[in-house]
């Protein structure tokens, strides 16, 4: 081992391309995999924050009047002692028209506690602003259909970004109070109860628990409100998968390429080193060490530049997307070294097991004829 090590300083792996190769898709994998855990983290965020992780509600009457479940359950402390429960919000909600002049739009105004600072304060999601040409200061007037029409003017204190745009019902941020009274409710009655978990819950087991809890209610989970989204993420996963696996084969195979050239350009040294007493497999080791050392520079570079380019994307948003194919509105990034860590590993065994063919050429050389050839 103490030689295979001295020589292998002496010999130099030459292949620039394979290198090159090799950090480009080490980029990429660590790229795909920041990129998928954005969109995974970013739009269950951008869900629950629409629903809860967990949404408990009272089972749909069956005229148009909103109807209300106690703020506060008995299951309630059940619920919180789950393992990867986080919190319970209640909320109230009410489906409503704004109007602009002659611009009319649909949008779901929820009630959340402590919202606002004061009554008939709101935010509104950037996308509303934009499309009925307000701004933080001015009025929103609102329709609400029911029984009767009510009608309530509020005033716009800020405007927020959705990170995940789902569809045309827009969500419009009030006080608690001010859904509960234009409900017709006193501060006990809300529509839901949202429950927030953990990230990494297990989102099925805890909406099965939780639904054998409060089974007098009906218990949703995100992946139950928008299955298309989730299923859409899945697809996401798939794709990465497949990318992961490219880059490594692609890399490996050029690691192979270069690493038959160079023992190509050394066949004369590596009959005198099998002359010298040197094995094959020892000779097929050296040169694997040499391609390993190549691959973990080429890893480095690749991590280095990845790792940079997802510093800026995160903090700059700078490559935007179209929220209508992507539900995003920029291309959310996510370093977790728990997935990184694994994706490099598996990269890296996987191009030194490919390495290991070209290391058979070894034992196809002649000593003696590469010695008679000098």
């Amino acid at each position: 081992m103490v030689a295979e090590r001295f020589i292998s300083r002496k010999l130099k792996f030459q292949g620039n391309v394979a290198a090159i190769a090799i950090a480009v898709s080490f980029f990429v994998i660590i790229v795909a995999v920041a990129v998928s855990s954005g969109f995974r983290s970013a739009i269950r965020e951008g869900v629950a924050a629409m629903t809860g992780d967990i949404s408990i509600a009272p089972f749909p009457s069956a005229d148009n009047e909103p109807v209300s479940m106690p703020a506060v359950i008995p299951e309630t402390e059940a619920i919180l002692s789950l393992p990867g429960v986080k919190s319970i919000t209640p909320v109230a909600v009410r489906a409503g028209i704004v109007k602009n002049g002659e611009t009319v739009h649909g949008v779901l105004v929820k009630g959340l506690p402590g919202q606002q600072d004061s009554a008939l304060r709101v935010s509104i999601p950037h996308r509303l602003a934009e499309i009925m040409q307000l701004g933080e200061g001015d009025d929103l007037t609102t329709y609400f259909i029911g029984e009767k029409l009510r009608a309530r003017k509020f005033k716009i204190a800020r405007v927020h970004r959705d990170l995940v745009e789902l569809d045309d019902n827009l969500l419009v941020y009030a006080s608690l109070e001010d859904i509960q009274r234009l409900n017709g409710w006193d501060s006990t009655r809300v529509s839901s109860l949202e429950v927030r978990l953990s990230e990494g819950a297990d989102l099925g087991r805890l909406t099965l628990a939780i639904g054998t809890l409060a089974e007098d209610y009906y218990v949703t989970s995100s992946r139950q409100a928008y299955p298309q989204v989730f299923d859409w993420l899945n697809l996401l996963d798939y794709n990465v998968l497949i990318i992961l696996i490219l880059m490594t084969v692609v890399a490996g195979f050029n690691m192979v390429s270069g690493l038959l050239i160079m023992l190509l350009r050394n066949i004369s040294t590596i009959g005198t080193l099998k002359t010298l007493g040197m094995d094959n497999r020892s000779v097929g080791r050296l040169f694997v060490r040499i391609g390993a050392e190549a691959v973990l520079k080429g890893m480095l570079v690749g991590n280095a530049a990845a790792l940079l380019f997802c510093l800026i994307q995160g903090t700059t948003h700078l490559i935007p997307l179209d929220p209508v194919n992507y539900f995003v509105s920029w291309v959310p990034i996510k370093v977790n070294l728990l997935w990184i860590l694994p994706a490099d590993a598996a990269a890296f065994a996987g191009i030194l097991l490919l390495l290991w063919l070209p290391s058979r050429v070894v034992a196809r050389i002649d000593p003696a004829q590469t010695v008679k050839a000098d």
